[in-house]
């Protein structure tokens, strides 16, 4: 199993970061605005976790919005 990590920048929006997360991942506007702050004040978040094939997707998904992610194996 893999994780994608979703990392802090200093241009993109806050809203564009919870638009993303509800049109790319399906999360409801609650867990997208949770996830937009843990990663504004953490630094990073993980965004999904699954299979390598789906996350290395999901990370292309996130570079082609423009934000800056990263792939992991979970723990």
């Amino acid at each position: 199993m893999f994780n994608v990590l979703l990392h802090n920048d200093n241009f993109t929006t806050m809203e564009f970061v919870i638009e993303v997360l509800i049109s790319v991942f399906h999360h409801d506007e609650p867990t997208a605005f949770r996830i937009m702050l843990q990663v504004h004040n953490e630094g990073k978040a993980v965004v999904s976790s699954g299979t390598r094939e789906a996350m290395e997707a999901d990370v292309n998904a996130m570079h082609a919005y423009g934000l800056w992610a990263s792939l992991e194996r979970a723990q």
